[in-house]
């Protein structure tokens, strides 16, 4: 089973970029922010629990999340892989997702970043700002912020991959398909 963690910035090119490894390697697309909004759609004790907390303005936390993403494992019994977009965000994170797919005999094949300095992720999200209709794309104080929080945030978890052999940067600057092609690359190894 091939497991991808796709890692990048807001404007990287992640959900693209992802659109084409699905469509080429037949991988199942976990989003946790759809998971998420699925699973309160849905009415399931998990997506109560994670409304209630989120109507009281609370994160929902990881055991939540990790519940939910189980869930979604166990509903696709024949996948030929998942692609994770959005999570792990921390090393805690990083370590309940090695924990819960270790217990469902798989494992993360590989960490993909994509690398995109913050003068061009500015550029990109504000472009993306004038279609997309989302304020955080249209502001640049706030997507400076995102990006920051990005940083900081994440870098752990891609010494957390790297420690354990399975961490790729690529570079996000470039054509679609040129970034793509290095991710195939990246993928076939795996």
């Amino acid at each position: 089973m091939l497991n991808l963690v796709l890692f990048g910035p807001p404007g990287a090119g992640k959900g693209t970029q992802s659109q084409k490894l699905i469509e080429k390697y037949g991988l199942i697309h976990l989003s946790t922010g759809d998971i998420l909004r699925g699973e309160i759609t849905q009415g399931t004790t998990l997506g109560l629990e994670a409304k209630k907390l989120m109507d009281d303005g609370k994160l929902v936390p990881d055991e939540v999340v990790i519940g939910m993403i189980s869930n979604k494992l166990d509903a696709n019994p024949d996948a030929k892989g998942f692609i994770f977009d959005g999570f792990p965000r921390t090393v805690a994170q990083a370590t309940a997702l090695d924990t819960l797919l270790e217990e469902k005999s798989t494992a993360i094949s590989g960490m993909i970043a994509l690398v995109v300095d913050d003068e061009e992720l500015e550029k990109r999200l504000l472009e993306r700002g004038k279609t997309s209709g989302r304020p955080d794309d249209a502001n640049p104080e706030i997507i400076r912020k995102r990006i920051n929080e990005y940083n900081t945030k994440t870098t752990p978890v891609a010494e957390f991959y790297k420690n354990q052999n399975k961490f790729t940067s690529i570079n996000g600057v470039g054509s679609i398909d040129e970034i793509f092609t290095e991710i195939s690359a990246v993928t076939e190894g795996y």
